[in-house]
């Protein structure tokens, strides 16, 4: 591909910039950046550059970009932070292979450019070879996955410090899925010789003796989501030769009952969903040389009305015991999409405005604004 050919991706500046990235160019700074490769130019820029107009919108600039070559223009700051933001991608794509980059790459190397910036004046940043970036976790099969916010982050440090850590936080944050991740990397670098995942079989609006099928079949759907993780992880082949001979285990809660998990990564998913009984029996299952990783959200509870979650009970309880780590995630952590941060963001606040809204049970109209 010759120098200045838009690979394909027609007229790249063929949209107007959004008014956010029109603002404040008044006293607006100019980097200009010309990559070596115009394939992966080309990855860094996205299909119809939309990862250009997804740092416009994040950072608040405009940018124009054509084959291997990109001006960027707007307030200092935000050029400063777009220019190691495309720099960081193009180093991405060039060491990982070639692979594309999806909208919550380029979200999360913005995270890692806003945190560098935030602890490290001009004259102070760190040189190429020692830059600062978010932690990752590696399998076989998915490679490298690098945290994508400050959280995330946090996170896969935890896991990797303590024996017991608890996630809390909304859908869509990667609680579970970097959970398993974690979980699949020490089963497969020696760490651990089993892996255990469970979820409790808490019954949200269904009845379990309606669905077919034998006990394994009834609550297979409630474990879907651990099954779908591991085959992002693992091989399929691993996965069920795993199931087979028993090095991977996906059970109710309630198989837990009488065991010591030794030599075992042990995950609980969707543990707000818990008894307080249930969870004290959780995590006095835990033998030597095992890890326990325990996910949810608090905000997602599916018991009974006026029964406590064993989640909520173990954290207030368990604050500040040594060997016990814990993240929490927020809204604006969510790496799902961007639409699922904005619904989990509209429900908080509509909870903040009506605390004793009965759940599934509209409201009367409210007269006024809002607070």
């Amino acid at each position: 591909m010759a120098p200045g050919d838009t690979g394909g991706r027609g007229n790249p500046r063929g949209r107007e910039p959004s008014p956010r990235a029109v603002a404040g160019l008044s006293e607006a700074a100019e980097v200009a950046l010309t990559f070596d490769d115009n394939r992966l130019a080309s990855l860094v820029f996205g299909q119809y550059d939309q990862n250009v107009a997804h740092l416009e919108r994040r950072l608040g600039i405009v940018a124009t970009a054509l084959g291997n070559h990109v001006v960027v223009k707007g307030p200092p700051d935000s050029t400063e932070r777009a220019r190691r933001v495309l720099e960081r991608l193009y180093a991405r794509v060039r060491d990982g292979g070639g692979t594309p980059l999806t909208l919550g790459d380029v979200d999360g190397v913005i995270q890692e450019a806003s945190l560098q910036g935030n602890l490290f004046s001009p004259a102070e940043a760190p040189a190429d070879g020692e830059r600062l970036q978010f932690d990752q976790i590696a399998t076989r099969r998915r490679g490298a996955v690098r945290a994508r916010n400050g959280a995330q982050d946090a996170y896969i440090k935890a896991l990797r410090a303590h024996e017991l850590v608890f996630a809390e936080g909304p859908a869509g944050t990667g609680k579970t899925w970097l959970a398993v991740g974690h979980a699949v990397s020490l089963l497969e670098q020696g760490h651990a010789e089993r892996l255990i995942l469970s979820r409790p079989a808490v019954e949200a609006g269904e009845r379990l003796g309606f669905l077919p099928g034998d006990m394994r079949e009834k609550v297979d759907p409630y474990l879907r989501p651990i099954y779908d993780a591991l085959y992002d992880f693992m091989e399929a082949r691993h996965v069920d030769r795993g199931l087979q001979t028993g090095m991977i285990e996906i059970a109710p809660l309630a198989f837990m009952r009488g065991r010591t998990l030794t030599n075992a990564v042990v995950l609980l998913d969707e543990a707000q969903n818990t008894t307080t009984m249930q969870m004290k029996m959780f995590l006095t299952r835990l033998g030597e040389n095992s890890r326990m990783i325990v996910t949810g959200d608090p905000s997602q509870i599916d018991l009974p009305p006026g029964q406590k979650s064993g989640l909520v009970e173990a954290v207030r309880i368990l604050d500040g015991v040594e060997g016990i780590g814990r993240v929490t995630f927020r809204d604006v952590d969510v790496v799902r999409h961007d639409l699922v941060r904005r619904i989990v963001t509209a429900y908080e606040s509509d909870a903040q405005v009506h605390p004793d809204a009965p759940p599934g049970r509209p409201l009367p109209p409210r007269r006024g604004p809002l607070p």
